[in-house]
């Protein structure tokens, strides 16, 4: 009976693990939408206002060279033109985006 109450349990954490990967990515993708996307552009090739701000494309060698915490802290700090977005998005979503922007180049 134990072994069938510890399989539950481990199931359990299973499912909640998987879950909360799925609605983090969810959610890294909204932020980005909200936040990102009209300077940016859907697929991390600036557009609009973005592109006459001198925001790069995220594929571009510059970026792509850059480490996670050189783009977490350009997101929190802001950088040029790019406002800071400390305060008004955590480091889990700061970091959520990063990965998220990593995945569009």
């Amino acid at each position: 009976m134990r072994m069938g109450i510890k399989s539950f349990v481990t199931a359990v954490m299973f499912i909640t693990l998987l879950a909360s990967n799925v609605f983090a990515a969810d959610s890294a993708q909204d932020t980005y939408k909200a936040k990102c996307q009209m300077c940016h552009g859907a697929t991390g090739e600036p557009t609009g206002a973005g592109k006459s701000m001198g925001a790069k494309a995220f594929s571009d060698p510059d970026v792509v060279k850059k480490s996670d915490a050189d783009l977490a802290s350009a997101t929190a700090n802001g950088q040029n033109k790019m406002p800071a977005f400390k305060g008004k998005l955590s480091d889990d979503q700061i970091n959520a985006l990063v990965k998220y922007v990593r995945g569009l180049k």
